[in-house]
């Protein structure tokens, strides 16, 4: 760091919701690898540029040192908190290397495009069911409260063959994992304690009555030759993705339907064009400003990064978002353009440590659009989209709520 550089608080100032930090463009053009201030405290580098966001999730050498493990953006996301700090929990997820493939060989299967297909009429039901009650209670309603948030949480809890009446529970362990600012480390703590508990119970229970889920294949699977996961790998597995299998998806569905009904000519034109739904959703992961505190990178060695070399020791911030803006990535990358492609984003980070649910939350924002479009068309904001406020202290992105009428 020269001696006259500003070093930054982080998260960066934002003047509305869905709109980019007024610094992301002075950072890439003038201070790609700036020094910033964390909420903890500690000082690190964040990355803003697309190249340099892009070089650091691909490097297979540096991962995080936080609660649960390598799973990547989302999940990555949703273990990464002030409980990093605590004493290391009887549960993990392989980081680095073979270990870390063999995991995503074994847990991969159940998020493949061709898996997620099949799972398209079941999630199509789940979003009807949920208009059905929405509407039901009158013409207007917070869209993220009454369908964004319990979609996926019904959709992991399938998955994972978890009861949806449990889903209270794990939305509180899920933000208490993910808020930087709102719990102590004691409630950290306690609520680690209570989700290894309830995982650990779930776990032996398929075990006792295997049932056609996740969590059952792998447990069978464990149990054969070859490649398998240990019981603590287990446990991580199913914590990290009740944690993150709702949570940024849930935000994300809120974000961009709100981005859409902002500049509601876009949303006409997707009721006129329903085929530029995929490449919609590609773009609302692009366009999307409030993509939350980024992933941490913990270097082992030297690396030289835009033009600096940083030593060991030093821990990176990527800006996903803010590389989503670089304009040499991304033709008037300030514009959302619904028909973009290709749109090689960073949503999902990239690399061995790309999301391994990105599949899945693909999957789930397309639905939501196609039910939404067709249940749905003359849906509006209830606010003007400057009076929308963004959750603080998350370390996922999102909106407090998504006033919306009909």
């Amino acid at each position: 760091m020269s001696p006259n550089e500003q070093i930054r608080q982080y998260p960066l100032a934002y003047e509305t919701a869905l709109e980019p930090a007024a610094e992301w463009a002075e950072l890439r053009g003038t201070c790609p690898v700036a020094t910033i201030t964390v909420p903890d405290g500690s000082q690190a580098k964040l990355l803003t540029r697309y190249d340099d966001v892009r070089q650091m999730l691909a490097d297979p050498r540096f991962t995080r040192q936080d609660l649960v493990g390598g799973t990547g953006n989302p999940q990555e996301a949703a273990t990464t908190s002030g409980a990093a700090d605590t004493s290391e929990p009887p549960f993990s997820v392989p980081r680095h290397g073979e270990d870390h493939q063999r995991w995503r060989r074994l847990v991969g299967k159940w998020f493949t495009a061709k898996r997620m297909a099949a799972l398209r009429p079941q999630m199509a039901a789940i979003a009807d069911q949920l208009l059905d009650e929405m509407t039901g209670r009158g013409s207007s309603g917070d869209l993220k409260a009454h369908f964004a948030f319990p979609l996926p949480v019904y959709v992991i809890c399938g998955m994972l063959g978890v009861p949806a009446e449990d889903r209270d529970r794990f939305s509180y362990w899920s933000d208490n994992f993910l808020n930087l600012t709102r719990y102590s480390a004691q409630e950290r703590q306690a609520a680690v304690g209570e989700l290894v508990a309830y995982m650990s119970g779930h776990i032996a229970a398929k075990r006792a009555e295997p049932t056609d889920d996740l969590l059952s294949t792998l447990i069978e699977q464990s149990g054969g030759e070859g490649e398998a996961l240990t019981d603590a790998e287990l446990l991580g597995t199913g914590v990290s993705l009740l944690v993150a299998g709702h949570e940024t998806t849930a935000n994300m569905i809120g974000k961009m339907v709100a981005m859409l009904l902002a500049d509601r000519t876009r949303w006409e034109r997707l009721l006129e064009n329903p085929s530029l739904i995929r490449s919609t959703v590609e773009e609302a992961l692009r366009f999307d400003a409030n993509g939350g505190f980024g992933l941490r990178r913990f270097l082992t060695e030297d690396v030289e990064i835009g033009g600096e070399v940083l030593p060991n020791g030093t821990t990176v911030v990527c800006a996903m978002a803010a590389a989503n803006r670089d304009e040499t990535a991304f033709e008037n990358a300030a514009e959302m353009d619904l028909a973009r492609t290709p749109n090689p984003h960073l949503a999902f980070g990239a690399g061995p440590h790309s999301c391994l649910g990105q599949a899945l939350a693909r999957t789930e924002l397309q639905v939501t659009l196609e039910v939404l479009l067709r249940r749905l068309p003359s849906l509006e904001l209830d606010i003007p989209a400057t009076d929308l406020e963004r959750l603080e202290g998350l370390l996922v992105g999102g909106l407090r709520e998504v006033p919306v009428r009909w």
